[in-house]
């Protein structure tokens, strides 16, 4: 088991719920979106998801398990772990967490693109060393 690399806190927004005031199932992509930004761009220090004209990351995977929803005002903490799973693929496992309890756990897989002739290709070694 790999420790938690980033934590983020967050709060859900009106935008982010239905009438119900409880939060829509794409919002939770909205935070662990916003999280991985935030680790990216904190620990890496490069843009996100496109680096450069020749460096993106683009979204391949997407999984979500909601143990318990969460409403409007609630401040939530994601916690994220980056997992390297080759040279041009990156996996981030995320929790969040409301008031001690985990109410939602997922991971988003990112395969790095070169965008001009849309093929994968290798993370550079200087981003891979931030990330492991």
């Amino acid at each position: 088991m790999q420790s938690v690399e980033y934590v983020f806190e967050e709060v859900v927004r009106i935008y982010d719920t239905d009438a119900q005031g409880i939060a829509h199932y794409a919002s939770y992509y909205r935070f662990f979106t916003n999280t991985i930004e935030k680790f990216i761009h904190e620990k890496v220090g490069i843009p996100y998801p496109i680096v450069n004209d020749e460096l993106w990351f683009v979204m391949v995977e997407s999984h979500a398990t909601y143990h318990k929803p969460v409403k409007l005002g609630d401040k939530l903490t994601i916690l994220l772990t980056p997992k390297i799973l080759s040279s041009k693929v990156i996996k981030f496992d995320l929790k969040i967490i409301r008031k001690g309890e985990l109410t939602t756990e997922g991971n988003l897989t990112q395969v790095a693109i070169n965008p001009k002739i849309w093929k994968a290709v290798d993370i550079p070694n200087e981003i891979l060393s931030k990330l492991a």
